[in-house]
């Protein structure tokens, strides 16, 4: 597994673990929803920050990694840059703020199901059940977190 992966999971869960001890979650504000808790995690962003810096732009995370420029140094970029260096893709970073990863899914405890993208429990299992799923693939060799 590479460093970034190993990051990853490790975003992942620690992401989980500020949710599970109280953060601040709200799916409708860019700071203190499934992303911007993991975007707090990576960066050293407050959620106030991000939230400043993610209004600058039009839409949610989906499009703010879709619209990602590498060179623009502007604040909200250089948030999505550091999901990007994680291994994150475009698609990776949809799911994540709608919590809707089939992949992901299946790695639930007790089996596949939907989950709602608003429900701090919800995020909660996301994350892990997303880093069980990237410790699984390294235990098995695969070494690629694609979308």
């Amino acid at each position: 597994m590479t460093n970034s992966q190993q990051t990853l999971i490790e975003a992942l869960r620690a992401t989980a673990q500020r949710l599970r001890s109280g953060a601040t979650y709200s799916w409708g504000h860019h700071g203190q929803c499934n992303c911007g808790n993991l975007a707090q995690v990576v960066t050293s962003f407050t959620e106030a920050e991000i939230q400043r810096y993610a209004i600058t732009v039009n839409g949610e995370w989906t499009e703010m990694a879709l619209e990602y420029c590498p060179t623009s140094n502007a604040p909200v970029d250089l948030i999505v840059e550091k999901l990007v260096e994680l291994g994150l893709t475009h698609n990776d970073i949809h799911h994540i703020e709608y919590l809707s990863d089939k992949r992901v899914l299946k790695h639930l405890p007790g089996g596949f199901r939907w989950l709602k993208r608003n429900k701090r429990e919800d995020a909660i299992l996301y994350f892990e059940a997303f880093a069980a799923m990237l410790e699984q693939k390294q235990e098995r060799g695969v070494l690629v977190l694609a979308s």
